[in-house]
């Protein structure tokens, strides 16, 4: 006879009140805040407005500085679109050729990677590079650091996903007269989608949301990314907390949908790569 396991009801509470705790009620906050009259948002106190002004607030925080959370959004969308699409690429080669071509070579590589996720970015040296390559203070300079800061990571996803990917497949498109790229882009991608849905949510929230390197790297109003806006509404000396919640939750929103849709497929990709070979 078979055995079903029971379900831990006192665990499974457990896991959506730390749920709520962790992420419903910091929402509920923001959103709060975000609703409220500067005077009723400057207490940060956590209470239903009395008067709601969410659309007045939303319109202040688009026209806010010559419309520049639009500048921002566009800008934000191209350096997550173009950084995503270049890490994919490149990350799911590298995984396929460090996976089945097993040597000394591709294990000193596969060091190097390692110690990519261990050490700590080096901002000014990464600043002379670019200086160097005439890249500072441009949006392509600022997708390679993106791409840089996201490839050993993503390697490693695809890399562990590959191994499930039996050899045989390669022999026989070989056989079939396949070359290296041919044998990559028809055979072995279309195998990685699970894992490519993981890697572009993952890094798109990654990236979307990062605040440090477009600080150091691409500085200027016109390069404004959308986390950079935070510092239209705080300063040293005074703070629109109600401008500031609904900047924030502007910013949020959109990873937090995509996030919301794919969190199946980010999983399963996820598991699929620990499990297999």
């Amino acid at each position: 006879m078979s055995t079903r396991t029971k379900p831990n009801v006192p665990l499974s509470a457990l896991t959506v009140v730390l749920f709520g705790v962790v992420f419903l009620v910091p929402f509920a906050f923001i959103v709060l805040t975000a609703g409220k009259t500067a005077q009723e948002s400057a207490l940060l106190d956590f209470s239903w407005p009395t008067q709601w002004a969410f659309v007045e607030n939303l319109q202040a925080v688009v026209e806010a500085r010559d419309y520049l959370l639009i500048i921002a959004f566009i800008n934000s969308t191209v350096l997550t679109v173009v950084s995503v699409s270049v890490v994919v690429v490149l990350a799911a080669m590298a995984g396929f050729v460090l996976q089945r071509r097993k040597s000394r070579f591709t294990r000193a590589v596969n060091l190097v990677i390692l110690s990519g996720l261990v050490l700590p970015p080096a901002v000014v040296p990464t600043i002379w590079v670019l200086q160097k390559l005439g890249l500072f203070k441009t949006m392509p300079g600022l997708i390679l650091v993106e791409i840089a800061y996201a490839m050993a990571f993503c390697v490693l996803l695809f890399q562990a996903f590959i191994a499930g990917i039996p050899k045989e497949l390669d022999e026989a498109a070989t056989i079939d007269g396949a070359g290296p790229l041919s044998l990559f882009f028809r055979v072995v991608l279309p195998l990685l989608r699970p894992i490519i849905v993981t890697v572009v949510v993952v890094q798109t929230v990654f990236i979307w949301n990062d605040f440090t390197s477009p600080l150091y790297f691409l500085p200027g109003d016109e390069n404004a990314t959308v986390q950079l806006t935070l510092f239209n509404f705080q300063s040293q000396y005074a703070s629109s907390y109600n401008l500031l919640f609904m900047d924030i939750l502007l910013v949020t929103v959109p990873p937090l949908i995509m996030f919301m849709i794919f969190q199946r497929q980010i999983v399963s990709g996820m598991v699929a790569g620990s499990v297999k070979g």
